[in-house]
């Protein structure tokens, strides 16, 4: 699992259709602690389920202290963070027509107060965590009571 010096999260989101219903699912372990998250959006796309996913990860967290290590299989949100895209972005305002400016906007208050560190792995493949996070968020896009992602419903109409 993970070790005592970082937090680990893995993270996964999902739509069915793009737009269509979402979900994304969370896995966060520290030590022999470990714990699962997931939620279900009637309309939705993959990018903001693979970006809320690593949102909420961060949002369940009890801690500043601890170095935090995120693990993704898209490449649009570790690509975003770690290469400085969305330092760029927010600089100028989403210039562009720069997709999700209401999720990417949340990431970058809540990441300031920890130190994360994004790490992508291959989606669909031999990690029994991501592979886990996709059972989540499929799952969660499946379901029945589905929420509003209101960032994405306001602005499509």
């Amino acid at each position: 699992m993970s070790t005592k010096n970082h937090i680990t999260i893995y993270t996964d989101g999902s739509s069915r259709g793009n737009p269509g219903p979402g979900g994304y699912g969370v896995i966060l372990m520290y030590g022999n602690h470990k714990k699962e998250l997931s939620h279900g959006f009637r309309m939705t796309t993959n990018n903001r389920m693979e970006l809320m996913a690593v949102i909420e990860g961060i949002k369940a967290l009890n801690t500043t202290d601890i170095p935090v290590k995120i693990y993704s299989d898209s490449q649009y949100v570790v690509n975003a963070i770690e290469k400085g895209w969305l330092t760029t972005w927010i600089k100028t305002n989403f210039k562009g027509g720069k997709k999700n400016p209401d999720l990417w906007k949340e990431y970058h208050k809540l990441s300031k107060d920890y130190n994360i560190k994004l790490h992508w792995v291959k989606g669909h493949a031999e990690n029994p965590f991501n592979n886990r996070c996709d059972e989540l968020a499929t799952s969660a896009a499946d379901g029945r009571h589905l929420s509003v992602d209101h960032g994405y419903e306001n602005a499509s109409s």
